[in-house]
């Protein structure tokens, strides 16, 4: 599977289809990778991809920090993964695309329409993860993560990260940098190595500014009320997912359309067939 180098990182990308280009900002939080378009909940049942790479050319990616893309040790901010998938148009020399992001990839969306709207035709934001009890989960997971660092060392971080295959939401001990640290031998070692209280300030940082509201963490609501990029909000419907959030997204976006759908009515036969109409709109 092919890379390219954006920021000083490896990213790992995927391109499957023909037609116009589509840019995937993938579910699944810390560990986002291009495989869970195929894998996960709604995404496998609806078999999304599937149908849209019938009529674009899909580009999908591993965010930085997960699958085979690289990371860095630095508080990363919504634009910074914005950046990232910025970063592979420019590789592959595309001027303007329509974005589509699912859960964690509905933020880096919204931060990139916001921060480059000339670049964005069109934006669909699937199941957007937010609400109160995302927030309150993200930051307990820091926490258990961060007294995990306090009673065993970052060492120890490392060897767990390499025991399992789980990710940070399954098993916080792992922490943010986990998938990086099972193969990337010079980070783990820098990781390992580096001063644990200095280690713990940047995980609180990185918890305070990444989920710092109870709606859709990400671009300002200020600066989306700005952004004028044409939109299609499909709500969520669950803990991590709240309607609630959708539902702020399309107050936020003056471009919006909301598919007023729960998730039960979200099939192969229906979602798909909403989704290419947006996108078929865009021209």
């Amino acid at each position: 599977m092919p890379t390219t180098t954006i920021d000083g990182l490896v990213t790992r990308f995927e391109v499957t289809g023909s037609g116009p280009p589509l840019l995937l900002l993938s579910p699944g939080g810390f560990n986002a990778t291009l495989g869970n378009w195929r894998s996960h909940g709604i995404y496998r049942r609806t078999k999304l991809v599937a149908a849209l790479e019938q009529r674009y050319t899909c580009i999908a990616f591993d965010k930085r920090e997960a699958g085979l893309s690289g990371g860095r040790l630095e508080r990363v901010t919504w634009r910074h993964y914005a950046e990232q998938g910025l970063g592979l148009l420019e590789a592959l020399d595309i001027p303007r695309a329509a974005l589509l992001g699912g859960c964690v990839g509905c933020s880096i969306a919204a931060a990139l329409a916001v921060e480059h709207p000339e670049r964005v035709s069109g934006v669909v934001l699937y199941s957007p993860a937010g609400g109160p009890r995302y927030r309150m989960t993200q930051h307990d997971r820091f926490a258990r993560h961060a007294d995990f660092v306090q009673d065993e060392g970052l060492a120890a971080v490392v060897a767990q990260a390499r025991e399992t295959t789980a990710g940070f939401s399954e098993d916080p001990r792992v922490g943010p940098w986990a998938t990086v640290l099972r193969w990337d031998e010079d980070f783990a070692r820098a990781y390992a190595a580096q001063d644990p209280g200095r280690y713990r300030a940047l995980l609180t940082g990185l918890a305070r500014t990444l989920f710092d509201r109870d709606t859709v963490p990400g671009p300002e609501p200020e600066d989306l009320l700005r952004c004028d990029v044409p939109a299609l909000v499909v709500p969520g419907q669950d803990a991590s997912h709240a309607t609630s959030a959708a539902r702020y997204l399309e107050e936020c976006l003056p471009a919006a359309q909301y598919w007023d759908v729960p998730v039960a009515g979200q099939t192969e036969e229906t979602a798909p067939a909403r989704v290419l109409e947006f996108l078929d709109s865009l021209g």
